[in-house]
């Protein structure tokens, strides 16, 4: 262990002094990655730029070759939490008081270490956190410390503070409480059965989304699926198709509006696109979608839904909030939704929101905030690795047709925050509507396909994976699940006018 240790302090001192060293040595602090313009490579097709760039800037393949590591280790990551299980109940059986034997005290407290570092190397939301760390060595030891620092300060984190604030907000008893109160409505159309608020919560629900923000309407609905459905447990076919639903919905239900979707907030400023426009290009068909996913799927499991009951209410559901309380609360949330991009302004609101519950505990639970700083320190780690990789998405994304560009925006959102892929799009010079209309529609389409497709996902998947057996929700089921619906959503995006 002593040996282990001093590598790799003289390591890290080693990394540091390259790092140093580098920046002291140069004029000026290097710039990575480097602008797009800085190529001269318009001229070539895409093949040729990305050969081109990646010989001029050798950095770019390895910072790529990271993030695909990346997103391997997150299909991987049932494997770690099957070995932390594995790993802590070894520790239980051998378990000794501290006067006991101390070989066997030292060997329980390594199970248990590795217990939890197979646990870290497990939680989704951690793993591109996790990957930064070689990142940040490899960009250290070829442009020095210094270059990670400006590229730090120059990412906008503005997207991941208000994913946070947004899902501790709308995740208090009384916006919980109105949204509930207003499926309910929707479900007592169907007698308030399971059936009914399964149907009520997958549809209604996203398309709320639209109002309240995609990662808010995400929370609302996992913990409202969490209490209404899952707690009759059904099937896990069933399990997993409702999942698959809920991250396709979600991804489509908020481009009824310019500012509640990820991807469409990153290019609508950009290419002029208003609340008349998502709804006449966007909003009617992702309605419509998410109408014929959600009646497929009933008719496919409608024997087990319909058999499926809860009998253990929550009484404390039937304790009245005051309308002032829930009218202050969706009006603290419009003006965090209002000011999303301002994140000082939406730190601050928080910590009045904060107060504000604290002020009137008697209508209020305790926010948690471990599922919002996990997707948080997701979307984080997400940003800082999506800014490396324009050197090879904008290329791939502007040499193709409309049906190819949507198919890849598909297929590239599975592997990349949909998000990224539209900013990426919007840096693109010359590319026509129909193109525009294309990836951003791909992008929508394919974000329930994986976890990382889309920045509420990871919220849903942590209020939900208790509901997936011990390892959790698996990529693969995950992917099976959302299939259908997506391809449903991607007909109708690109064959109705």
């Amino acid at each position: 262990m002593r040996i282990s240790l001093r590598f790799v302090v003289l390591l890290f001192c080693w990394l540091a002094g390259t790092g140093l060293l580098r920046a002291e040595n140069s004029e000026a602090i290097e710039t990575f990655p480097r602008p797009l313009s800085s190529y001269a490579d318009e001229s070539l097709s895409a093949g040729a730029q990305l050969w081109d760039r990646l010989k001029a800037e050798p950095l770019n393949g390895i910072a790529t070759l990271i993030f695909l590591l990346a997103i391997v280790h997150t299909f991987t990551a049932p494997k770690f939490m099957a070995l932390s299980h594995r790993y802590a109940q070894e520790a239980e059986s051998l378990s000794v008081p501290e006067e006991g034997d101390k070989k066997m005290r030292s060997r329980c407290d390594g199970l248990r270490f590795r217990s939890v570092m197979c646990h870290f190397l497990g939680e989704v939301e951690a793993i591109f956190g996790i990957w930064l760390i070689p990142l940040g060595i490899a960009v250290a030891v070829m442009k020095g410390f210094p270059t990670i620092f400006k590229y730090l300060d120059e990412v906008r984190f503005s997207e991941p503070i208000f994913v946070v604030v947004i899902m501790a907000m709308a995740a208090s008893r009384p916006i919980l409480r109105f949204t509930e109160a207003c499926l309910s409505a929707v479900a007592s159309l169907g007698g308030k059965s399971v059936a009914a608020w399964w149907f009520s919560i997958l549809t209604l629900g996203p398309l709320l989304g639209s109002l309240i923000t995609e990662p808010a309407a995400m929370t609302i609905c996992a913990l409202l699926l969490a209490d209404r459905f899952f707690r009759a447990q059904p099937g896990m076919p069933l399990r997993y198709a409702t999942l698959g639903l809920l991250f396709v919905n979600i991804s489509v239900g908020g481009t009824l509006t310019h500012f509640a979707a990820p991807p469409v907030v990153m290019v609508a400023s950009e290419w002029g696109w208003g609340m008349g426009y998502m709804l006449q290009a966007f909003g009617w068909k992702a309605a419509l979608s998410i109408l014929i996913s959600n009646i497929l799927f009933l008719s496919v499991f409608r024997r087990e839904l319909l058999s499926l009951a809860i009998k253990d209410e929550d009484h404390r559901r039937q304790v009245r909030i005051p309308i002032w309380i829930t009218l202050t609360h969706i009006a603290m949330i419009g003006w965090v939704v209002f000011t999303a991009h301002h994140p000082a302004v939406v730190v601050l609101s928080l910590l009045f929101f904060l107060a504000f519950v604290l002020a009137t505990p008697g209508h209020q639970e305790e926010i948690a905030f471990r599922a919002p700083l996990l997707v948080g320190f997701f979307l984080a780690a997400l940003v800082i690795h999506g800014g490396f990789q324009q050197w090879w998405l904008a290329p791939v994304l502007g040499d193709l047709g409309r049906w190819p560009l949507m198919i890849s925006s598909t297929v590239l959102t599975a592997f990349n925050d949909n998000a990224a892929i539209t900013y990426l799009a919007s840096l693109v010079p010359g590319l026509s509507d129909p193109l525009k209309y294309a990836v951003v529609a791909g992008a929508v389409a394919g974000g329930g396909l994986t976890v990382i497709a889309n920045a509420p996902n990871p919220a849903g998947q942590t209020l939900l994976q208790k509901f997936f057996g011990e390892d959790g929700v698996h990529p693969v089921y995950l992917f099976a699940a959302a299939i259908i619906p997506t391809l449903i959503v991607g007909v109708i995006f690109m064959l109705l006018p």
